[in-house]
């Protein structure tokens, strides 16, 4: 059986214009031969395998990666509901969460809004969240994006199209950083003409720095927390940095509790939106945790958040409490205090509870 099917045939596009004064005065000044006439033939796709998750076609701009993915099928039109929030275009609240954090798309606070107040690089994600799917054509992969927002993306996308045994799915882009990020299964390079079948190669190594800060370093990150912006001054803080450029935001406070000794617990951990969908998050929360764990002191965190948690549940790190995923009607009893008043608005969300207890 061979891996791949049959090549496609390649096929002259040719356009016509008026020549009129300003045609023939540029042709002219620039010693350009032009009669009105233009030919363009993109290089014929190779074989390809016969099926594939996730494939690739990357190239300079004019070198016919649109007229290649055409072949493919149509890019879908996203339209938005200017009245509607961006999480209330999928078909369900589990749907969106899945296909929003498919995108690096994670925070919580812009699923609530309407598209047209995103950013430009929210805007690409949420349009792409509703896209995928089986067969799905996208054009002009993360032209529009940081480099950065492009790599996470890259890999939010090869994880969920994994997950989901998406099939089909293929990527028109001008960039040749995302191919290690994306991991596609096959890359078609239009400048050379030539087709690489790839395996699943790993992504490439983040090295990330912890430094520690005041907790007056939170204001660059409050906005970007999916509950509350404010933060307790009495916390140990941390910026996280990713070559010398600050990704991220951790901070603990102690616990003090009649039944733990030296015990701490887990704060406030951010990640700005451009570098979400890496994974990041999870590895700062463990990373904090080990540096309490490697001092002789016990560790615990809660979140509401639904991807964290399930990575704690899963995580061989972190250990349940008995008050995992479970909700606190304990919380609404005989509360006066702002730390009581804030634990009564959490009494009823279900949360997900650890301790870190680390590598054995």
């Amino acid at each position: 059986m061979s891996l791949f099917d049959e090549p496609t045939k390649s096929t002259e596009l040719i356009s016509h214009v008026k020549v009129d004064d300003t045609v023939k005065e540029l042709s002219s000044a620039f010693d350009y031969p032009f009669t009105g006439t233009s030919t363009f033939t993109p290089p014929a796709l190779p074989p390809l395998p016969s099926e594939y998750g996730i494939g690739l076609i990357v190239g300079p701009s004019g070198t016919g990666k649109s007229t290649i993915l055409r072949q493919f099928g149509e890019e879908q039109r996203i339209d938005w509901d200017p009245s509607l929030a961006v999480c209330s275009h999928f078909n369900n609240a589990v749907d969106a969460r899945e296909r929003l954090s498919a995108v690096g798309f994670n925070s919580i606070p812009a699923w609530m809004r309407p598209y047209h107040v995103l950013s430009t690089g929210e805007k690409f994600r949420a349009d792409l969240a509703r896209r995928l799917q089986d067969g799905a054509v996208i054009d002009e992969f993360t032209s529009v994006v940081d480099r950065n927002v492009a790599k996470s993306c890259a890999h939010s996308i090869r994880r969920y199209a994994d997950q989901k045994n998406i099939k089909g799915l293929v990527f028109a882009s001008c960039h040749y950083d995302i191919i290690e990020w994306l991991r596609p299964d096959w890359v078609f390079d239009t400048s050379s003409g030539k087709l690489t079948a790839r395996g699943y190669e790993r992504q490439p190594e983040i090295v990330l720095e912890m430094l520690p800060c005041s907790p007056e370093a939170w204001a660059m990150f409050r906005h970007h927390h999916y509950l509350d912006g404010n933060i307790n001054k009495g916390a140990r803080c941390w910026i996280v940095a990713w070559d010398g450029t600050p990704v991220g935001f951790s901070a603990a406070l102690s616990f003090p509790n009649g039944n733990l000794k030296n015990a701490w617990r887990g704060h406030r951990t951010v990640v700005l939106p451009d570098y979400q969908g890496l994974g990041l998050g999870v590895r700062i929360s463990d990373a904090t945790a080990e540096l309490f764990v490697r001092q002789g002191c016990r560790y615990f965190s809660k979140t509401a958040h639904p991807r964290m948690g399930e990575y704690r549940n899963r995580s061989p790190l972190w250990k349940p409490t008995s008050k995992n995923e479970r909700t606190r009607e304990d919380y609404s009893k005989g509360r006066s205090t702002y730390e009581e008043g804030y634990k009564m608005k959490h009494a009823h969300r279900l949360c997900y509870s650890h301790e870190y207890i680390g590598k054995k």
